[in-house]
């Protein structure tokens, strides 16, 4: 028809199809490797092969973990998609299918060592975390996801599809009612992530915390963290805020003092505030609320007054390390009212709070190191 436009949407070529066919099958069957992985931690595979020497054979593994020999050629199959994927390697030849496996640093990060001790110094097993993030209270509150995006909810922020699947608030007293081992498994997921690399910014960033006189950890937990600080900057007067359920009994024993308390409404007066991987939790609204709060508690810059924030920060190049940034954003969506930033993000939180001026220290991982001066 005359005056028509010319049709601009040319359909891919055979090829592309066949090969977007493979990405659909993979897209769709990403969960299978989660399940793998998940099936590698609870029959203890990483540690078997620490164990063993670092590296075991098939045979090894079906012994060492007391499988029924009729599952060594399943087990194989595990293996060769865990060799694929990165969480193993093969140590005989480039596939995994002669059946030789060595760790990987991923799964150096699974070995479970003796008693709380971790394998690796400065980051415990993450195997918690695996746990929490392949469990099924998580993976059906994902499940949830497109109803819950279909859900006409008035509220800034709309409860969590976590929340509306399971009526519970993640890493809340409501959590600890409803489903106390579940509560229990995402407790301890969250204290091996917050420790994990903590040891590295010590090393790494130690100019954040030379100088500083007194330091509040906000949310710090057992106070590992804070203890750890203190062992490499004696100088250095602790303090943990947390919650009064995470504190129980928790007294001050001459290295760090702990304090019961809300960081909405008070923290503690100190030289610097410690924020490490907790902002992510909330909405943008509640982390104003928090750093505002840090603001009053810290003294002028040039009285070397600042807020210390290890948090992710979205914007690596392509390829895994961006993957697992906003991986790990969709799983904040899925689990709590959070999210991750990128650097944008942060800086407009910085300024909503009332802060003047901010510097990146350092990039370690998918994290950075921030330093925020009121």
């Amino acid at each position: 028809m005359a005056g028509q436009a010319p049709n601009m949407l040319a359909p891919p070529t055979d090829d592309e199809l066949l090969h977007a066919q493979a990405d659909l099958w993979r897209h769709s069957l990403y969960f299978v490797t989660s399940m793998a992985f998940q099936c590698a931690v609870k029959l203890g595979i990483p540690t078997a092969i620490h164990r063993a020497g670092g590296t075991a054979s098939l045979p090894d593994l079906v012994a060492a973990l007391s499988l029924p020999p009729a599952k060594l050629p399943f087990l194989r199959r595990l293996m060769r998609l865990l060799v694929h994927s990165g969480v193993f390697a093969a140590a005989d030849d480039t596939t995994g299918s002669a059946g030789t496996y060595r760790l990987t640093p991923l799964s150096w990060l699974l070995v479970e060592g003796e008693g709380a001790a971790p394998v690796v110094d400065g980051h415990p097993c993450q195997v918690p975390v695996v746990l929490a993030g392949t469990s099924r209270h998580f993976v059906e509150a994902a499940m949830g996801l497109a109803e819950w995006f279909r859900k006409d909810v008035p509220a800034a922020a709309p409860p969590s599809p976590f929340e509306e699947v399971h009526s519970a608030v993640l890493f809340d007293e409501s959590m600890a009612s409803l489903h106390p081992e579940v509560d229990t498994v995402f407790n301890q997921a969250l204290a091996a992530y917050d420790h994990s690399g903590f040891a590295t910014v010590l090393r790494e960033c130690s100019e954040v915390f030379q100088g500083v006189q007194s330091l509040t950890d906000c949310r710090g937990g057992d106070g590992a963290a804070a203890k750890a600080i203190v062992e490499a900057f004696p100088h250095i007067k602790c303090t943990v805020l947390d919650f009064p359920r995470v504190i129980g009994n928790k007294r001050g024993d001459g290295v760090v003092n702990y304090v019961a308390g809300d960081m909405f409404r008070a923290i503690p007066p100190a030289q610097a505030v410690m924020l490490k991987l907790v902002l992510h939790h909330w909405s943008d609204e509640d982390c104003v609320k928090i750093l505002t709060q840090c603001k009053k508690a810290i003294p002028a810059r040039k009285d070397g007054g600042k807020v210390i924030i290890i948090d992710i920060v979205i914007g690596a190049p392509s390829g895994p390390l961006l993957e697992a940034q906003l991986l790990m954003d969709v799983g904040m969506m899925v689990a709590t009212k959070g999210r991750q930033r990128d650097e944008n993000d942060w800086r407009d939180l910085f300024k909503k709070a009332g802060f003047n001026d901010y510097k990146i220290v350092k990039k370690l991982g998918a994290r950075a190191v921030f330093e925020v001066y009121p």
